[in-house]
């Protein structure tokens, strides 16, 4: 029953995002018959050193969706200090509901169901273009963007390059 529920939400969601439509990226079903497996084109946000770029993710939703969070993971390289090697995006809102063990979050900054994909991927927006350094998923891309600005907007413009350049569709 909860399967059910949350595949109409994430459907009602997907028809929502396609009538409203967005400057700022694209989503949709990586397959029609799955909609727990969602594919996001993130436009670099202007006026940003990822500006121009074109970042695509996949987002993995729960069966519970909406009472935990989805991962989100970029498939294109992506240099950031809140971006793991790997892709994940580690961000407040897509962590796990309740009391952080670490201290670091308030109850409210993580998960709640009222979250939808686009407020998700809003926030990884605003992620892009405010990285956050003191609170790092990626210690070497942090370290950098502190002590050698120069050298993070190098990488990160060869990232938005290679996006431009090997775009990921599938």
């Amino acid at each position: 029953m909860a399967t059910e529920k949350s595949a109409l939400l994430l459907h009602r969601q997907l028809n929502d995002l396609r009538k409203q439509g967005s400057d700022c990226f694209s989503a949709g079903l990586l397959d029609d018959n799955d909609p727990y497996i969602w594919r996001v084109t993130i436009f670099g946000p202007s006026g940003t050193l990822y500006e121009g770029g074109l970042f695509v993710a996949e987002l993995r939703f729960p069966k519970d969706y909406p009472n935990r969070p989805p991962k989100m993971k970029f498939l294109t390289e992506i240099w950031h200090p809140n971006v793991e090697s790997d892709g994940s995006v580690c961000i407040s809102i897509l962590h796990e509901p309740g009391e952080d063990k670490w201290g670091y979050e308030r109850p409210e900054e993580r998960w709640l169901p009222i979250h939808s994909v686009e407020s998700i991927v809003m926030s990884v927006i605003t992620m892009l273009s405010e990285p956050n350094p003191d609170s790092p998923a990626n210690v070497d891309a942090a370290k950098e963007f502190r002590e050698n600005p120069a050298s993070f907007k190098k990488r990160v413009a060869r990232c938005v390059r290679k996006s431009q350049e090997e775009p990921i569709w599938d």
